[in-house]
């Protein structure tokens, strides 16, 4: 059966070494959101760099997930002192399943303040695609998606929950998704 892939990228207002409370506020937020997403029903697991590895996101090791990449319109800097993102890439079971994961909770509530700490931009946050059961995608896959949604708009292969596709490739209604008062960004 077909699974679900989600690739999240942002430009931050600051680098992630910035010293700021609202960049440490992002930073310190990371962990336990992380670790209520994986406990969720649906998740199957998220690109992690090999056990040991160091450096920048663009020297470590990703394995099976590729290497890492980063949209063609992210203009900060890519040293540790001055990388101002975040970036996730992740599998998961179903559509559903991952909205209510990623729209309810400790997630959600990070979603509320999202523009504390990114910055706005025409470009979409994140894309969902769907891959064979067991294929890991690659930042490279994330990548090439998010830029394909942001010049082509949703299309089975490259779409947001507002317009998602069943693995058939039939449209979903955002409304068949969302629980009552939820938000389809």
């Amino acid at each position: 059966m077909p699974q679900l892939a989600l690739y999240t990228f942002g430009t931050l207002k600051s680098p992630l070494a910035d010293p700021a409370p609202l960049t440490r506020e992002f930073h310190d937020s990371a962990e336990p959101i992380y670790q209520t997403i994986s406990e969720h029903p649906g998740y199957l697991g998220h690109a992690v760099a090999a056990e040991g590895a160091r450096g920048t996101h663009f020297e470590l090791d990703w394995g099976a997930w590729g290497t890492f990449a980063v949209p063609t319109w992210y203009g900060k800097g890519r040293t540790p002192e001055t990388m101002a993102f975040a970036a996730s890439l992740s599998r998961w079971t179903d559509l559903r399943l991952t909205f209510d994961a990623i729209y309810t909770g400790l997630h959600r509530a990070a979603l509320n303040r999202r523009h504390d700490w990114f910055e706005r931009t025409e470009h979409p946050p994140y894309v969902l695609w769907w891959v064979a059961d067991g294929e890991v995608p690659t930042w490279q896959d994330g990548v090439s998606r998010l830029e394909r949604l942001h010049g082509e708009g949703s299309a089975p292969d490259a779409f947001s929950f507002r317009h998602a596709f069943a693995p058939d490739g039939t449209p979903v209604r955002v409304k068949d998704l969302a629980p009552k008062g939820g938000d389809a960004h």
